[in-house]
């Protein structure tokens, strides 16, 4: 049992320190060496003067290991099911653990929907340069586990690339080959509503369709006077039906990966990286004094908590007459600080 005053070790991140509280009967505060409290599931401790407190039973072990099949099992027998004659593909991101995807590995698999063999070609798309990271064949209505993912790589995250070809044994013709990018913003990670059900697999999971999408399909199947009368409608709209932008939002998100601030991290130290994220929270927060922002919400993931930790310093140095706290944890779990912009 932890409890005040151990020295303990965090399960999924590096780091640790001393309990100095309990909020309420799951979470622990942590102080690190730098004096800083931040809450921690106590379940994800290990105390460091009893190596053996939270290591599994065999009975719990054999548990764990009975779950795993259920997600990750990618031996799935292709079959031809009648109706699924479109070429469907999908990249899908699984959490190992969906009530609490940063707390497990997530893996990342590409899902054959359809009744054509598919060969593809999977790589990582990085400062103009790809690299192969798995190719291989899908069965018909099958899927594949592409790779596994940890919070750790939230912060680097490259595009993911597809590079696809389909067919079916009695085709008489060849199918264009179909390539596709997708850029996820880490910040998906630690919103639960990212993880939606669906009929792939048995837990939440987000789910971007490769191949073309239906509404693009049916409108190529218009005819040209159709089409016109679609694209007329829309043109003809009034104005009180189509959006309306918010130039004074009440709620500011800034996102502080870096890759989401500069296009080209590399040569960058870990010190210059923190330079350029906090020049940006700092030019956030003045700018959003001098607005009608009422609050700002800074997204800077988990990790090490180093982030976090400039973050608090920054806000209480130079901007003191503004409160600060954690975010709802329900959209960003332990990775954002919201700063609410009226005087204490």
């Amino acid at each position: 049992m932890i409890k005040i005053g151990d020295r303990v070790k965090f399960l999924n991140d590096v780091g640790g320190g001393i309990v100095t509280g309990f909020i309420g009967k799951n979470m622990a505060n942590v102080q690190n060496e730098d004096g800083f409290d931040m809450p921690y599931p106590v379940s994800k401790l290990i105390n460091v003067d009893d190596p053996t407190l939270n290591k599994p039973t065999s009975g719990q072990k054999n548990k764990q290991e009975e779950k795993v099949p259920e997600v990750r099992d990618v031996k799935v027998k292709g079959q031809i099911i009648q109706g699924k004659d479109s070429p469907d593909f999908y990249f899908c991101i699984v959490p190992s653990q969906p009530n609490n995807p940063l707390a497990g590995n997530i893996d990342l698999f590409l899902v054959n929907d359809s009744n054509y063999s598919l060969l593809f070609h999977y790589a990582h798309y990085r400062n103009g340069q790809y690299k192969t990271v798995f190719h291989g064949l899908v069965a018909e209505n099958s899927r594949t586990n592409l790779e596994s993912i940890g919070l750790s790589d939230l912060n680097e995250l490259p595009e993911y690339a597809f590079h696809l070809i389909y067919f079916r044994n009695d085709d008489k013709k060849l199918n264009p080959a179909v390539m596709k990018k997708f850029r996820i913003n880490p910040v998906k990670f630690y919103k639960e509503r990212s993880f939606q059900s669906n009929p792939f697999f048995p837990g939440n999971a987000m789910i971007f369709q490769i191949s073309e999408d239906i509404l693009n399909t049916e409108i190529d199947k218009l005819t040209e006077d159709d089409f016109r009368k679609v694209v007329k409608s829309k043109e003809n709209r009034p104005d009180d039906e189509k959006p309306q932008k918010q130039d004074n939002p009440d709620v500011l998100e800034v996102d502080l990966h870096i890759h989401e601030l500069i296009e080209n991290t590399k040569g960058l130290s870990n010190k210059e990286i923190l330079e350029v994220q906090m020049e940006k929270v700092e030019r956030e927060m003045r700018a959003a004094v001098q607005s009608q922002v009422k609050r700002i919400i800074f997204i800077h993931g988990v990790g090490q908590g180093v982030l976090k930790q400039e973050i608090a310093r920054l806000l209480s140095r130079k901007f003191p007459k503004y409160t600060f706290q954690d975010a709802s944890f329900r959209e960003y779990g332990y990775g954002a600080t919201m700063v609410v912009l009226r005087r204490k």
